[in-house]
C-alpha cells in the first residue's frame, strides 16, 4: 500500500516558550530530527509541514527532505494537516501516516505495523494500554474531509464520523502518546 508520511511540524508551542523543535533530547538530537529519524526509518516518502517563514536548514533538516509550506498554520494544527494532504493530490499514495513533530519516541517498528494495516477505506489509530496515539493513517477515501478541517483539534472529529472504518491496533509502544508540550514534559521525557 504507497503510503506518504506528513510530520507536523508548523505548530507555534505556545506552551514551550521557545522554538520547541530545536529543543534537544538527552542524546543531543533536536526533538524535530528524532521525530523525523523515527519516521524515516519506518517509511520511504516522509514530508514535513513547516511554517512559511521557517529555515529548514536552520532547523536541521537534511537537504533532501521533502518540505511543505502551511500557509494558515497560526490558525491551528488543522489547517497544517489539510496543507499536507492538499500537497499530496498528485501523489500515488493511498494513505497518509500523519505524526506530530513533537513525539520523538514512536518506535519505528510500531509505524511498521501500522503501515501493514492501512488501506485505502481504512483509518489505523495506534492504542496503548488503552489510549488512542499518533500516528494516524487515513486511507485515501478521507483524504476530501482532511482538507476542509479547520482549527487546532486536528482530525479528531473524522475518526468519530468514521467509527465504521477505523481500525485501533494495540501496541506495545508507549511512545504513540508521549508528545512533548512543555519544557518540563521534555526535562521527563523517559530515555530510549
Amino acid at each position: 500500500m504507497p503510503l506518504v508520511a506528513l510530520l507536523l511540524a508548523a505548530g507555534s508551542a505556545r506552551r514551550f516558550g521557545s522554538d520547541k523543535r530545536q529543543a534537544r533530547l538527552a542524546d543531543g538530537r533536536t526533538l524535530l530530527n528524532a521525530s523525523l529519524e523515527n519516521a524515516c526509518s519506518a517509511y520511504l516518502d516522509v514530508r514535513v509541514v513547516l511554517r512559511p517563514q521557517d529555515d529548514a536548514a536552520a532547523l536541521g533538516l537534511p537537504a533532501d527532505c521533502r518540505v511543505i509550506r502551511s500557509e494558515r498554520c497560526d490558525k491551528g494544527m488543522a489547517h497544517s494537516l489539510a496543507a499536507g494532504v492538499a500537497a499530496l493530490q498528485e501523489s500515488n499514495a493511498e494513505v497518509v501516516a500523519v505524526l506530530l513533530g513533537d513525539m520523538p519516541r514512536i518506535r519505528p517498528d510500531t509505524l511498521a505495523v501500522l503501515q501493514q494495516q492501512a488501506a485505502e477505506s481504512r483509518i489505523v489509530v495506534p492504542c496503548y494500554a488503552g489510549r488512542r496515539g499518533h500516528p494516524v493513517l487515513f486511507g485515501r477515501a478521507f483524504w476530501t474531509e482532511l482538507l476542509t478541517l479547520q482549527g487546532d483539534q486536528g482530525a479528531r472529529e473524522l475518526l468519530c464520523l468514521h467509527a465504521k472504518s477505523l481500525l485501533e491496533v494495540a501496541v506495545t509502544d508507549p511512545g504513540i502518546l508521549l508528545d512533548v508540550d512543555d519544557a518540563q514534559m521534555l526535562a521527563a521525557l523517559p530515555a530510549e
